[in-house]
């Protein structure tokens, strides 16, 4: 029995007792590793990847175990090129990644430092919308990217600086079919249109629904590696499709598409003029997912009569 308690004591009392605050620091900053590496490898060919190295890795344990010299030698030598070759393969995810940590902490940082005008964000969204279902109604493909704390300034340099002020009329010309900066994405920085005709980071993701185009992939893809919006009108159906932290939600109207951009752009709803009651849009998994427009038509038919 005195062998016991003291087995107990010494292995399991005192080490609780030592326990001290930087050792409680140092389990949650290794608990959140653990957890920002789970989120990485969850959605993308990274897991099955994984799992081929721990399936190697159990194999090189048994084998080290068991003195397996000749396969032992085999997985050593891979082991030290393995890694190296993995940071090369999949060099864009954790590229993505690392975007994504850096972008989150920053982006607290900048809503308290400056927070926007909220009379200037509903102008810009509401002439976003408008456009959107403008060139919606004409089966004009367009592609909109509202930049927020990741820069985008490689992706600008693809196209051409405008820097003008946002409105619906300005973007409706620029990707007017015989427009010379139609074929490209717009990049909307500081809720002016800052660069047209830049060329967008297609997704490689293949569980992507087979009937979107280049448009949709880009956006998706875009919206991936940073925490842009990106919005998207089909020149074939004249869908209005959003799309934002990797995923793509399609069937807008004016209304459920200047819901969704005050939402994700104005989370506090302090905009002037919309009452309150506006509910934060969750972004799933999955990588298309729809919007009920039912009742939404008169909406744009109503910014039909402008024209």
């Amino acid at each position: 029995m005195e062998t016991v308690v003291n087995f107990i004591k010494q292995y399991v009392i005192n080490p609780i007792l030592a326990i001290t605050l930087v050792d409680i620091l140092d389990i949650v900053l290794l608990a959140f590793l653990f957890y920002f590496v789970y989120r990485f490898i969850r959605d993308r060919r990274a897991g099955k990847v994984a799992l081929g190295v721990l399936l190697i890795l159990f194999i090189l344990i048994i084998s080290s175990a068991f003195e397996m010299h000749a396969i032992n030698f085999v997985l050593e030598n891979f082991y030290q090129v393995g890694i190296m070759a993995l940071l090369i393969v999949f060099q864009p995810e954790l590229r993505a990644a690392l975007e994504k940590v850096g972008a989150t902490p920053m982006a607290g940082l900048k809503n308290i430092a400056e927070q926007k005008d909220a009379e200037q964000t509903a102008e810009a969204i509401s002439a976003i919308a408008d456009a959107a279902c403008a060139l919606s109604r004409e089966k004009t493909g367009a592609l909109i990217v509202i930049e927020r704390s990741t820069k985008l300034g490689e992706y600008i340099k693809s196209g051409v600086v405008v820097n003008a002020q946002i409105s619906s009329f300005l973007l409706r010309n620029i990707f007017f079919n015989k427009a010379p900066l139609h074929d490209g994405a717009v990049i909307v920085r500081d809720y002016r249109v800052y660069a047209a005709g830049c060329f967008l980071p297609l997704s490689t993701h293949t569980d992507i629904v087979k009937d979107l185009g280049t448009r949709h992939r880009a956006a998706i893809g875009m919206s991936e590696i940073s925490d842009a919006v990106v919005i998207v009108v089909s020149e074939e159906t004249g869908t209005i499709s959003l799309a934002y932290e990797g995923t793509l939600r399609r069937n807008f109207s004016y209304r459920t598409l200047k819901q969704a951009l005050l939402s994700i752009l104005d989370p506090g709803g302090n905009t002037k003029g919309q009452g309150g009651g506006r509910p934060h849009l969750r972004f799933g998994r999955n990588k298309t997912e729809n919007v009920s427009t039912s009742g939404d038509r008169q909406n744009e038919q109503s910014q039909a009569k402008e024209e």
